[in-house]
């Protein structure tokens, strides 16, 4: 067990790394039995890694946190943490109810986590008192700092924003819902070193009219099968470069997002086949999910041909 910065501390070294580079997302890697593989896991994450992302997030969405037993859930932490060897911070996800929620919250704390991003509770919808309830109890358990993050039944009102932000180890906010007037009047609700950045599916689609609203930050799922896209696309949007922006928008994320958007579950389930077609070993999609078909296939691998060509890299 490490111990952990203070969450202001932590708040820190996350804007720096928001700065200078997207957020990592990365897979979790299982065989094809469907269980755990730590030596896929450990050879993906340490590529993840040495792509300079700002910050890495293991286990959450992406990472399919849902599937994961704690066991597996302290293995795939461990590993992250043993690999970014403190260069960056690693914000480990968390959920369900709280009590769930605390469980893992400690397993990342004694695995050596910076941070916990709090993934959406399970199934009911509840009211605002509910939803700041949640972070309080989570809060009250773990000294880690808290990322809150809204998407799906979790969206949070500005008075609740503030009630959460009082909290003094939550740190920020992710969102998911990508209503850019709720979002604007959240940021001006909180705290001056309050975090934001945008979480929404294939966020680079929403990045310049986050950035409009005060948040540039983002997470990229395409940083975990084509760095080199995302990097691209990263430098771009901070440099003003509307028209690469523009082109590598028209010709490979709006397309990205037109197939994602033909199986419920893609969204997860395309990024783990196309690091699978870059050779990365991660291995198959658990259950609910279910992974491309032969056609979806085909097509993600001529557009990540296409994508890679647009910025000078190859399959």
């Amino acid at each position: 067990m490490t111990v952990s910065a203070g969450p202001v501390a932590v708040a820190q070294r996350l804007r720096d790394g928001m700065a200078g580079g997207v957020l990592s997302f990365p897979l979790t890697a299982f065989r094809d039995d469907g269980t755990l593989d730590p030596d896929g896991y450990r050879a993906y994450v340490a590529e993840r890694l040495a792509a300079a992302p700002g910050a890495v997030f293991p286990a959450c969405g992406t990472g399919e946190f849902f599937s994961l037993d704690e066991d597996e859930y302290r293995q795939v932490v461990t590993i992250t943490v043993e690999e970014a060897a403190g260069r960056v911070p690693v914000v480990a996800g968390t959920g369900y109810g709280w009590a769930q929620a605390v469980r893992f919250a400690r397993i990342a704390e004694d695995a050596g986590a910076d941070a916990l991003l709090v993934l959406p509770h399970y199934l009911v919808a509840a009211p605002q008192d509910g939803l700041v309830a949640q972070l309080e109890q989570i809060a009250a358990r773990t000294p880690l700092p808290l990322i809150a993050y809204q998407r799906g039944q979790v969206a949070f009102t500005a008075d609740s924003l503030r009630r959460i932000a009082a909290l003094p180890n939550v740190i920020g906010l992710k969102d998911g819902h990508s209503d850019l007037d709720r979002l604007q009047r959240l940021t001006l609700a909180a705290p001056e070193d309050f975090l934001f950045f945008n979480g929404a599916s294939t966020a680079e689609i929403q990045a310049r009219a986050y950035a409009t609203v005060g948040v540039p930050a983002y997470s990229s799922a395409v940083h975990a099968f084509a760095p080199e896209i995302a990097g691209a696309f990263f430098t771009a949007l901070r440099d003003d470069d509307h028209g690469t922006v523009d082109k590598l928008l028209r010709d490979f994320y709006v397309p990205l997002v037109e197939l994602r958007d033909r199986v419920p579950g893609y969204a997860v389930s395309l990024v783990k086949a196309a690091a699978r077609i870059r050779g990365h070993r991660v291995g198959p999609v658990r259950a609910p999910l279910t992974d491309p078909s032969p056609a979806d296939l085909a097509a993600l691998t001529a557009l990540l041909t296409a994508g890679l060509d647009l910025v000078g890299a190859t399959l």
